[in-house]
């Protein structure tokens, strides 16, 4: 028997059922509410990054938008701002407008002086550039001649004729004397030439010094008179280098105002050289050239005259044997000569440089006409020559 209000043991009432389904209900309803916080979280964090993207692109395309308009914006110059008017203009106060009529030049003068201005250095710099190009001493086609009278002229170098080659660092100066070294060797000849004018000689001394050659005057021509004559001292001086066991080469200086006096003249010569006609083997050198402070014989003979009595001396002295020559200074052999004509012969070149500007071929080279030399009492006139026609 149950009282009343009692419960069956065992048994479960539906208050406490309803309680049961109401916490599992809660539950769910918590869970639920908890998986759709943490949906929404991730899709509102997935939602910023969008956003936040779209604004970094947008952005991006703003900046390209500005650069492409800046670019495409001329860009002011200097005399295109309006502050100009601030600053006095030829004398004008500062800060004041001039009203008068060219006072103050508008924007457009301004920019035409500015054009202009710009126009007149163009043309300018194109000047300079032009005269560059057409200035001589720096166009490699010109050499520089002092002429007779003093003054100075570019003449043309001629492209029919064979250029100097030697390279001129490859001299030494070895006891006062210049000598060609290429790799450590002596490859040239040092040469004096004498005349009466050179006084008494020591041949034993000027060899002892290094000598290896003489150059002998053999005659002349009066440039005067026009007789000729043997050298005072061309025997003495030819028998002397002889015995000296030197080199011999000779020089006649001539006068010859027709290709009859240059056959006169080369004769001479030979006649002169017979008795030594073994010992001779340097050139035979043809010396022409004008006389300081007075007038001779030549002045009236043209280029074309000076140039066919030159070959004329030289052809009669190769039929005899020897080797012609001509001697000159850069002057003569370049204006008082047609080179051209005479390219079968060899240079002996005059020019008292350290290095000479000659531009075409020469043998042998006078450098100094007034040297100190043991055995030779007054000035020695020094040569180099770069060929031993000893040997040929």
């Amino acid at each position: 028997m149950r009282l009343p209000g009692e419960e069956e043991s065992g048994g479960m009432g539906p208050s406490v059922i309803y309680m049961v389904i109401g916490v599992s209900a809660f539950v769910l309803i918590t869970l639920f509410a908890v998986f759709q916080s943490n949906s929404h979280k991730k899709s509102g964090s997935e939602y910023l990054k969008e956003v936040q993207k779209q604004q970094e692109e947008e952005a991006a395309l703003e900046l390209v938008e500005e650069q492409q308009q800046e670019e495409e914006t001329p860009k002011l110059r200097a005399e295109d701002l309006d502050f100009w008017d601030m600053y006095p203009v030829d004398g004008q106060e500062a800060g004041t407008m001039a009203s008068e009529e060219g006072s103050v030049p508008e924007k457009e003068d301004r920019k035409s002086s500015y054009t202009e201005k710009a126009q007149k250095e163009q043309e300018e710099q194109r000047q300079k550039e032009e005269e560059a190009r057409n200035d001589p001493s720096k166009d490699g086609k010109h050499t520089l001649i002092r002429n007779r009278n003093g003054e100075d002229e570019w003449v043309l170098i001629s492209p029919y004729l064979t250029k100097n080659t030697i390279d001129f660092t490859k001299i030494e100066e070895k006891a006062g004397l210049k000598r060609y070294m290429e790799n450590g060797r002596d490859t040239s000849y040092v040469g004096v030439d004498i005349s009466k004018h050179t006084g008494k000689i020591n041949f034993t001394g000027i060899r002892a010094a290094g000598v290896d050659y003489v150059m002998i005057r053999l005659g002349s021509r009066g440039y005067n008179t026009g007789q000729i004559s043997l050298d005072e001292n061309f025997k003495e001086n030819i028998e002397g280098a002889i015995e000296a066991e030197l080199d011999i080469g000779v020089y006649f200086y001539s006068q010859a105002v027709s290709p009859e006096e240059a056959i006169q003249e080369a004769n001479f010569v030979i006649q002169n050289l017979e008795p030594y006609r073994a010992h001779v083997k340097y050139p035979v050198a043809f010396d022409m050239e004008f006389v300081s402070n007075d007038k001779s014989r030549i002045e009236g003979l043209s280029r074309e005259d000076k140039t066919t009595v030159t070959a004329t001396f030289a052809e009669g002295i190769k039929a005899a044997g020897y080797v012609p020559m001509i001697y000159g200074d850069k002057e003569w052999l370049i204006k008082e000569v047609d080179l051209t004509k005479l390219q079968n012969y060899d240079v002996w070149l005059s020019q008292e440089e350290d290095i000479p500007d000659y531009p075409y071929l020469y043998t042998m080279w006078q450098y100094d006409t007034d040297s100190v030399l043991n055995g030779i009492d007054g000035g020695a006139d020094l040569n180099i020559c770069f060929v031993n026609y000893s040997e040929r």
